[in-house]
């Protein structure tokens, strides 16, 4: 299950380029395709183990997570499950004839019913819920909603559709907390404000929403405009999957012009210079892949390949920063791409997803501006995907011997 954020996060890197084309990089095949549809597929309708962040109001509220939140139940959290359905439709989209098509268009008609999500925008806007997966979660479903509309196809529109209740529950969710944030969360995990301001903006720019644009803009420049020497030696955190500094910088070359982020980043992030050549960023090595935290840092690398290349992308072509930007993109990619072996059930997944978002990034990063939102998508399925997996390998090891050996096979034939 944790495969799948790794699959997202490379599906997302692939999209970053193309506001009208789905083609993939040449690299991300139909069988990495294949296996990354596997891996959705197995957890989308799968509902133990369960991570739940529950309010009970009564004693109606107890209930298993099929009842609660009957379209996203699986894949250990509500937020995986989400992404885990885009997984599915961005690989639809990319492969249309490809043999895992039906098997995931079922999966998401199973799932996106005008019912399941009437359920899902009620859980959502009760009592005591005002938090409940803000932001990470409620700008994926943004996300899933982006995606389903911006497939020609008649049944993804139905589906669309059907999400109009819970798109709108989010939406209100985020204009209601946003204008209340007083201060950014700056941390290499879930609740990072920039990474969710990043995709928020993608979404509301791809749907022509212009006060989310505008509330976005202005507090991406309320909390980051006047920043300075981020501390990028601080990094990483030991459980980070997304680099606080990157992220930001990710977040501003969406809201400045090119030549007001070069001179914004430059007074932000001084240790991008050419006399420091690579020196000022590494890639990381997880102490422990099969821990469900530490192997967070085997998904750093990847998405911080896909943010070098976003922030890249928001430069000058001529900015004498730009071959260290990609040369140390590259070398996180190579870093995060050998992680992928699948010696490991619980880090293996994220990692594979990862490298989905890099490689389609690395197509079209240098082409639209558009490039985070599905290169943070990617990266976001492939953490989930590995924190997923890990969990289900301590609790249900032995249930899924069978599951790991075919996952170790999928890795070992990319």
């Amino acid at each position: 299950m944790k495969s799948t954020p790794c699959a997202v996060l490379f599906l997302l890197t692939a999209n970053i380029g193309s506001a009208g084309t789905t083609a993939m990089p040449a690299s991300f095949d139909i069988n990495a395709a294949q296996r990354f549809a596997n891996l959705a597929l197995a957890c989308v309708h799968k509902e133990y183990p369960n991570k739940i962040s529950h309010t009970l109001n009564s004693d109606a509220d107890v209930a298993p997570p099929r009842k609660l939140t009957p379209a996203f139940y699986g894949c250990y959290d509500w937020h995986s499950s989400v992404h885990g359905h885009w997984l599915l439709a961005r690989l639809i989209r990319t492969f249309p004839n490809a043999s895992f098509a039906p098997s995931a268009r079922e999966a998401l008609r199973q799932s996106l019913t005008a019912e399941n999500i009437a359920q899902e925008a009620a859980y959502l806007r009760a009592e005591g819920r005002a938090s409940f997966e803000r932001p990470y979660g409620l700008v994926w479903l943004l996300q899933l909603v982006a995606e389903l509309r911006e497939w020609g196809d008649p049944e993804a529109q139905q589906m669309a559709a059907n999400l109009r209740p819970l798109e709108q529950a989010v939406l209100g969710r985020l204009k209601d907390w946003l204008p209340k944030l007083s201060h950014p969360v700056r941390i290499g995990e879930h609740d990072q404000t920039a990474f969710a301001l990043g995709l928020m903006l993608d979404y509301a720019r791809g749907t022509g929403d212009g006060k989310l644009v505008e509330l976005g803009e202005s507090k991406a420049r309320q909390f980051y405009l006047g920043d300075k020497n981020c501390p990028l030696a601080y990094e990483p955190s030991g459980e980070d999957f997304l680099s606080p500094c990157l992220g930001e910088a990710d977040l501003m070359r969406r809201v400045l012009p090119g030549p007001d982020f070069a001179r914004w980043l430059q007074t932000f992030m001084p240790q991008i210079s050419p006399a420091r050549k690579g020196a000022w960023l590494q890639p990381v090595v997880s102490p422990d892949p099969s821990d469900p935290k530490l192997a967070h840092l085997e998904g750093l690398n990847l998405s911080r390949a896909w943010m070098l290349e976003g922030i890249a992308s928001g430069l000058p072509k001529g900015d004498k920063r730009l071959p260290m930007i990609l040369a140390v993109a590259e070398d996180h990619r190579r870093a995060g791409l050998a992680a992928v072996t699948g010696t490991h059930y619980e880090g293996g997944s994220l990692v594979g997803e990862l490298c989905s978002l890099s490689r389609h990034q690395e197509r079209h990063s240098a082409e639209v501006s558009g490039w985070p939102r599905h290169a943070s998508a990617l990266t976001e399925v492939t953490l989930w995907t590995s924190h997923y997996l890990k969990h289900l390998s301590r609790w249900c090891q032995r249930a899924c011997c069978c599951l790991v050996r075919c996952c170790c096979s999928l890795e070992k034939g990319l």
